[in-house]
């Protein structure tokens, strides 16, 4: 594994933890097991900020992957692309505006906002995963610069 797949293997993986935690957490409270909810959704948050990092850092240092498919298929990869894009920057927000509820103890809009929030968070998840498999197994390749040098011209 070199560093162009180490990294967006890493944050995959971190996005998949989290969804999986946050369905753990989704469960525990149906349960009533509010502590453990309250954890499993920390946890679920602490992967989630991983996987921006590496993302973040991946961009800035060693650049991000291009579509290294097929040619047809191109327009469809990037409307799902930006679907991805766009999804995965609601469910931030939305995620950080569930968790600044609960720690608020507004439980009445922590849970309406928790039930949107969950599953924006698992299509993300999703889409993210197939993304990943669309420029990293399926069709490899691609390679951009990092940002740091299309900043200074390099």
């Amino acid at each position: 594994m070199d560093i162009f797949t180490v990294f967006p293997t890493i944050s995959t993986s971190f996005i998949v933890i989290s969804a999986i935690l946050v369905a753990v957490g989704w469960r525990l409270i149906i349960q009533g097991k509010r502590e453990a909810h309250k954890k499993t959704m920390i946890w679920a948050a602490v992967f989630a900020i991983l996987f921006f990092l590496v993302y973040a850092s991946r961009t800035l240092f060693v650049g991000n992957t291009d579509w290294n498919g097929p040619p047809h298929l191109s327009g469809l990869y990037y409307v799902f692309l930006i679907f991805h894009i766009v999804l995965a920057s609601v469910a931030a927000v939305f995620g950080i505006t569930t968790l600044v509820l609960g720690f608020r103890e507004k439980y009445a809009k922590h849970r309406k906002w928790g039930r949107v929030t969950a599953v924006i968070w698992f299509i993300t998840a999703i889409t993210g995963s197939t993304v990943y498999v669309l420029l990293y197994l399926m069709y490899p390749g691609g390679h951009t610069k990092p940002v740091w040098e299309i900043i200074i011209g390099a």
